[in-house]
C-alpha cells in the first residue's frame, strides 16, 4: 500500500527556514513526477512545487526563490526546503504525486500532512 509521511514542520520566525520530509513507503521512481501542496486555513490545497524523477523542478510564483524542492530516489525520500519564510507561508503541507486528470486515483493517498506556522 502507498503510505505518504510528511515531517519537519513547526513554528518559525518570519525569515526563518525549515526543511520538510516525505517518506514514501513505494518507490518515488514508480510513482513519478512528485509535488509538495499546500492548504492554508480556509483555502484549497494547492500545489507549490514539483519535481521529475530527474530532478527537474517547477514552483509557483508565490514560492518561486524561496523554496527548493528535492528527491533522493535512493531513500524514496522528497524535500521541501523553505527559506525567508513568511505569515502567509503558514499551512499544513503534504507530499504526493503531481495529480491531474489522469491521476486521480492518487487523491486516495493524502497523508496527514506537517504543520508549519509562521510568525510575524
Amino acid at each position: 500500500q502507498v503510505r505518504l509521511v510528511e515531517s519537519g514542520g513547526g513554528l518559525v520566525q518570519a525569515g526563518g527556514s525549515l526543511r520538510l520530509t516525505c517518506t514514501s513507503s513505494v518507490s518515488i521512481l514508480t510513482i513519478g513526477t512528485m509535488g509538495w501542496y499546500q492548504q492554508a486555513p480556509g483555502k484549497q490545497r494547492e500545489l507549490i512545487a514539483t519535481i521529475t524523477s530527474s530532478g527537474i523542478t517547477n514552483y509557483t510564483d508565490s514560492v518561486k526563490g524561496r523554496f527548493t524542492i528535492a528527491r533522493d530516489n535512493a531513500k524514496n525520500t522528497v524535500y521541501l526546503l523553505m527559506d525567508s519564510l513568511k505569515p502567509e507561508d503558514t499551512a499544513i503541507y503534504y507530499c504526493n504525486k503531481w495529480i491531474d486528470s489522469t491521476s486521480q486515483s492518487w487523491n486516495r493517498y493524502w497523508g496527514q500532512g506537517t504543520q508549519v506556522t509562521v510568525s510575524s
